[in-house]
C-alpha cells in the first residue's frame, strides 16, 4: 500500500517545492496536488521538479476544459521529465463549473469521459509505438499527427490514468477504462467501498473483459491525528464543519443512506438553501462523525489504517502535519503504517 499526501488547495506556488520536498523527506511514497485554485499540471511540474523519488498525481485534473491532446502532450513530458514520476487522475466536474466558471461546453459525462481516455491513449499508442493516430468518436476526433510534432517514445513506463468518480456508471468506466479510481473523501468508508464501489469497478471491468484487481483504489479518508489525545480531540471537532458542508451535496448522499442517515443529508441541504451555515455542524452527531472520521495520534493511526484499508486501498492518503515540528512524528507513523 502506497501513502500519499495532500496538498492544499490554496498552497501558493512559490511554497509548492518546499512542500513536495517536505513530503518527500518524510517518507510519502506520492503527493496528490489538486486542481482549483491553480492549474493542476503547473503544480504537478513545480513538485516534480523539485522532488528525486515522490510520484505526483493530480487528483484531479478537470478533464472536460481541456482537449485530449494538449492533456496528453503536457502528461507525457511531465512523466518523461520525472522519469515515471507523474500519475494522471482525471475527473468531470459538475455541469455549473463546467459551463459557468469555464465557459466549456458541457455534455453526457460518461460517454465523453470514455471518449477523452480512449482518445489520449490511441495517442500514446501513437507516440509509444509508432501506431496511426486514428481515434473518431462523437465527441472528439484525433486523427493528424505528423512525425515533426510526435514526441520521443518513453523510456520509462506509461503514464498511469485514473478517473476521480462518485456516481455508479462513472465508476464503472474506471473499472472499463482506467488504471485507477480516485474516491471522494465522502464515500471512502469501508463498508461503502465494500458493498458500492467495487462491485461497480467489478462491473466495468467484466464490461471491457480486464482483471478487476487490475484497477488501483486510491483512498483519501476523512482523517486526523495529532501528537496527543488533546490535539486530535480539536482536529476531530473542527472537521465536523467540512463533514456538514460536504454531506449537504446530494452527490454524496449515498454513503449517509447506507448507514440509515438520509434525511440528515436533506437537512443539511435545507439549511444551506436557507443560509444557515452555522446551524450545519450541529445535525452531525459523534455517531456520524465517528462513522466517517479517521482519527488518532501518530501513535495510534497506522494500526487503525492499517486494519480498516489493508486489503481495499492501493494507496491511502496519510494527513500532513500542519506543524512541522510534527513531522519526525508523522514520518514514524508513515513508516509504521507501510511495515
Amino acid at each position: 500500500m502506497r501513502i500519499y499526501a495532500n496538498t492544499d488547495q490554496r498552497l501558493p506556488l512559490a511554497r509548492v517545492a518546499e512542500y513536495a520536498q517536505r513530503a518527500e523527506r518524510m517518507g510519502y511514497d506520492g503527493l496528490n496536488v489538486p486542481e482549483a485554485v491553480h492549474d493542476g499540471l503547473l503544480v504537478a511540474s513545480l513538485a516534480l521538479q523539485a522532488t528525486t523519488r515522490l510520484h505526483v498525481a493530480t487528483s484531479v485534473l478537470v478533464a472536460f476544459t481541456r482537449s485530449p491532446m494538449t492533456t496528453a502532450i503536457a502528461a507525457w513530458d511531465l512523466q518523461a521529465f520525472s522519469e515515471g514520476r507523474f500519475e494522471l487522475g482525471l475527473g468531470a466536474q459538475v455541469r455549473g463549473n463546467v459551463e459557468d466558471r469555464y465557459g466549456a461546453a458541457w455534455s453526457p459525462p460518461v460517454a465523453r469521459m470514455r471518449e477523452f481516455v480512449g482518445a489520449m491513449r490511441a495517442t500514446f499508442a501513437c507516440w509509444q509505438h509508432g501506431e496511426k493516430l486514428c481515434f473518431e468518436g462523437e465527441h472528439y476526433k484525433l486523427t493528424r499527427m505528423q512525425p515533426f510534432f510526435a514526441p520521443e517514445p518513453l523510456e520509462v513506463g506509461p503514464v498511469p490514468i485514473s478517473l476521480g468518480a462518485v456516481g455508479p456508471h462513472m465508476t464503472a468506466l474506471a473499472g472499463e477504462v482506467a488504471d485507477g479510481l480516485i474516491t471522494h473523501p465522502t464515500n471512502t468508508h469501508p463498508r461503502y467501498l465494500r458493498e458500492v464501489i467495487r462491485p461497480r469497478l467489478a462491473k466495468g471491468a467484466k464490461r471491457a473483459g480486464r482483471d478487476e484487481s487490475a484497477i488501483s483504489l486510491h483512498v483519501g479518508p476523512l482523517c486526523v491525528s495529532g501528537r496527543d489525545a488533546t490535539t486530535v480531540a480539536v482536529q476531530r471537532d473542527q472537521q465536523r464543519q467540512l463533514f456538514a458542508f460536504l454531506y449537504s451535496t446530494p452527490q454524496y448522499w449515498p454513503s449517509l443512506e447506507l448507514f440509515g442517515w438520509g434525511d440528515r443529508g436533506e437537512e443539511l441541504r435545507r439549511l444551506t438553501r436557507e443560509n444557515r451555515w452555522d446551524d450545519l455542524p450541529k445535525v452531525v452527531d459523534d455517531e456520524m462523525l465517528d462513522t466517517f472520521l479517521v482519527a488518532g495520534t501518530y501513535d495510534e493511526l497506522p494500526h487503525i489504517l492499517r486494519e480498516t484499508y489493508q486489503d481495499l486501498a492501493g494507496a491511502l492518503v496519510f494527513p500532513m502535519p500542519a506543524d512541522p515540528a510534527d513531522d519526525a512524528l508523522a514520518a514514524r507513523a508513515i513508516a509504521s503504517l507501510r511495515a
